[in-house]
């Protein structure tokens, strides 16, 4: 026997010799990488290039922030992110990992990111001989007595070492002596020492014996502890207790409750009286812990609960129970009791998120992977598996990893943070024990904002009413348009476009401060020139790409009464408002005597005129008809009336603040031959100022025919480029009688206004706000009012 742990002693002797090719060598299984290294290796060494092995391009591992994520608490590797090299960082002590676990195996989570890839390492320690053998106590006292028949055993304490397989103890030797030698019997995996009596002892001759015990393990060189044993030789007590079974076993379950009986063990005697009495006790090498967990009764033998029983802590317990006699010397046999724990359903699974970013980009394609979720239960069987789902209606999948209880929670729907900036995943775990068991765990993941909305304006096209001679320099108007976005690809600017045609040329008398839309003109406007115009605003965000929108602002320009009335007849040579004008004496009362003619180039009711005499000689001669300016005769003139009368007419407008022209006309009265006479003589010369009035009338014709003819090509240009409901039109008045008056009808949805000049119907509204420029006409087709 001594023989053969010797051979074994030599072959892990070669083993751990060859640790130094296995320290390199990796092995793939299931995509997983394994290497294996002795305990107490020096920090800094070099398990093994993870990177060269799993075949990854060492050049991209820093920018990938190639890193382990998960492993032993205490870090005992690091890996290396530039060149992949997988080190020692703390010193490995196996029995401190893994105490009697065999193999020790630890295993590493490795990541690199963008893409994302999980790598899973095993890192196998090999025991070394670095413990050796000892016994719980230095010496111990055996009492035999003289009628023990050689051949008789007695248990001796069994030496524990912390190391396993060949470096574990394998031998025990007894010093040379005449009487006694040790036998070792195999209980499962332990070896227990037995002292065996090889020939019969007189106490006359040997009170004591003095032994040494020595346990040696299998390492290369082999380590050994001894322990002193002492035996006192007894007078006889020649039958010792017998146990019914040498190993006693019962299966229990986890969390039984305290006090509870396990199992009971018998002995029998076949002495009397104190020498057959039996009692019952733990070994004294049982472990302070099992002493804690169990309670023997002295008397039956009964085994009772007396810890907490937690299978994942351990989960079978043997007991070395010790029945003696209560003869003197008492006898002492053993037995080895067995109890195994039984798994039940009592821890939870634990749910552990690496998450790689708080947050994921709304612009995230399908299978991105968001979090990494390990899943563990120390339960085992059917009660260690977990099943993983995400509650709720999220765009969110598990994609389960070729590891068990390893998963990926990966992006399965378009995102969009606009509608949903932020979502609460609940990721729910359940066992399959009974009843079963579940944890709940809580994902928060932000939706990042990209640029993927563009700018919009609530009107647009948008009005605006601006009156003429405004202030140039002060705001006018201001856009304003909204983004959906956030940040900086919310921020907007504003501009005005500006090409090269004819509103765009307008445009270049505008400024808009970019930041909040506000509209001012460099220029002051004259209704008398322009009455509209267009142009575009574009709003741009400040994300990348920036997106742009752009709006029509149409621009009204309203009327104001800044122009007087300009009198066209009568006209003096010199230009000034005076003429004569003569007629016979014998006229009748209704004679039109001349007219006044005026022209305003306002229009509404600031270029409507209104006649009144300011000044005559006598009101009973001649009347002036207010709108028309017509003068006639109120009655038949007399020997007594004057032969010259002198009229001053008065021509204003119906602005707020009106202006006015006034006009002379002198009128002399003349003989009915002197009148035909001076008619013959006057006429020709009144020809040639009839023509200069006629060319002048022809110009301010010529122009006003002009601006009507731009106006409706204008108007009809905007009812072409756009869907808004314009019907605009022009209508010259019909009823002219003689003082120059002009009118602008148009249509807007629903309504119609009308920009008239002196003469209106009576049937006619003023807009609101207008003052006194627009007016709303009823509209034809819904009543039977029409504008004149």
């Amino acid at each position: 026997m001594e023989a053969r742990g010797q051979r074994r002693g030599v072959l892990c002797w070669w083993v751990a010799l060859g640790f130094s090719v296995t320290l390199s060598c990796a092995v793939h299984v299931s995509a997983q990488i394994k290497y294996s290294i002795p305990e107490e290796v020096k920090v800094g060494s070099v398990v093994g290039n993870v990177a060269k092995d799993l075949g990854l391009d060492v050049s991209t591992l820093k920018e990938r922030q190639f890193r382990i994520v998960s492993g032993t608490e205490d870090a005992h590797f690091t890996v290396n992110p530039n060149n992949g090299v997988l080190y020692i960082h703390k010193t490995v002590d196996r029995e401190e990992l893994c105490e009697n676990i065999s193999p020790c195996l630890l295993n590493l989570k490795i990541v690199a990111e963008n893409p994302m890839e999980i790598h899973y390492v095993g890192v196998e320690i090999i025991d070394v001989n670095d413990n050796s053998p000892s016994f719980q106590e230095e010496d111990r006292i055996l009492e035999i007595s003289e009628s023990i028949p050689p051949g008789k055993r007695f248990q001796l304490p069994a030496a524990r070492d912390a190391d396993v397989l060949s470096n574990t103890v394998r031998v025990y030797r007894l010093n040379q002596n005449e009487y006694f030698s040790v036998q070792i019997r195999e209980r499962g995996e332990d070896k227990i020492p037995f002292l065996v009596l090889q020939k019969p002892l007189d106490r006359e001759k040997h009170v004591e014996h003095k032994l040494t015990l020595t346990a040696v393990d299998g390492g290369s060189p082999p380590r050994s502890g001894t322990v002193n044993i002492t035996v006192i030789v007894l007078d006889s007590n020649d039958n010792h207790p017998t146990f019914s079974q040498e190993v006693y076993s019962v299966t229990i379950p986890e969390n039984i409750r305290s006090n509870t009986s396990v199992i009971s063990v018998k002995a029998t005697d076949l002495d009397e009286g104190s020498n057959g009495d039996v009692e019952y006790f733990f070994g004294d090498e049982i472990s302070p812990i099992l002493n804690d967990m169990f309670s023997i009764d002295k008397d039956t033998g009964e085994i009772r609960v007396k810890g907490e029983i937690d299978f994942e802590k351990t989960n079978v317990y043997k007991l070395d129970v010790h029945a003696r006699d209560k003869g003197q010397p008492p006898i002492h046999t053993d037995c080895r009791v067995i109890i195994k724990i039984r798994d039940e359903n009592d821890n939870k699974p634990k749910i552990e998120v690496t998450s790689l970013s708080k947050t994921v980009s709304e612009s995230s394609t399908l299978g991105t992977v968001v979090s990494l979720i390990s899943i563990t239960d120390q339960d085992a069987g059917l009660n260690g598996k977990v099943i993983c789902s995400l509650s709720g209606d999220v765009p969110f999948d598990l994609k389960p990893s070729f590891q068990d209880n390893m998963y990926s929670v990966v992006v399965k729907e378009h995102l969009d943070r606009e509608s949903v900036s932020h979502y609460d995943v609940i990721i729910k775990a359940t066992d399959c024990g009974q009843p079963p068991l579940s944890t709940f765990k809580t994902l928060s993941i932000d939706v990042a904002d990209v640029n993927d909305n563009r700018p919009e304006f609530l009107n647009n096209p948008t009005e605006i009413y601006l009156f003429e001679n405004n202030v140039p320099g002060n705001p006018i108007f201001s856009v304003s348009a909204s983004d959906k976005d956030l940040n900086e690809n919310a921020a907007l600017t504003y501009h005005i476009v500006r090409e090269e045609h004819r509103y765009q040329k307008i445009a270049a008398f505008l400024n808009i401060n970019s930041e909040n839309g506000q509209i001012s003109a460099l220029k002051s406007f004259d209704f008398e020139i322009l009455k509209k115009f267009q142009f575009q605003v574009v709003a741009t965000d400040s994300g990348t790409p920036p997106l742009s929108n752009n709006v029509t602002v149409n621009v009204f320009i309203l009327d104001q009464n800044d122009n007087a009335p300009v009198i066209l007849y009568p006209l003096s040579s010199n230009g000034s408002a005076e003429g004569v004008e003569e007629i016979p004496r014998n006229v009748n009362a209704g004679h039109l005597v001349t007219k006044v003619r005026a022209y305003d180039a306002d229009i509404g009711y600031n270029g409507w005129l209104l006649f009144s005499l300011q000044e005559v000689t006598d009101h009973s001669l001649f009347g002036l008809d207010r709108y028309t300016g017509q003068i006639r005769t109120l009655r038949s003139f007399t020997e007594t009336d004057e032969a010259e009368h002198k009229l001053v007419i008065l021509v204003k407008d119906n602005g707020n603040v009106s202006l006015s022209a006034t006009a002379t006309v002198i009128v002399k009265l003349v003989e009915p031959k002197e009148a035909f006479a001076a008619s013959d003589v006057k006429s020709a010369a009144k020809v040639e100022e009839e023509d200069n009035v006629t060319f002048y009338l022809t110009i301010t014709l010529g122009a006003v025919s002009l601006l009507f003819i731009i106006s409706i090509i204008v108007l009809i240009a905007m009812q072409c480029s756009k869907s808004t409901d314009y019907t605009s039109k022009y209508l010259q008045e019909t009823n002219y009688d003689g003082t120059l008056c002009h009118s602008i009808q148009y249509r807007s949805g629903d309504k119609r206004y009308m920009l008239v000049g002196p003469r209106m119907s009576v049937g006619s509204t003023i807009v609101p706000g207008s003052h006194a420029n627009t007016l709303v006409l009823p509209d034809r087709r819904r009543a039977s009012e029409e504008v004149r």
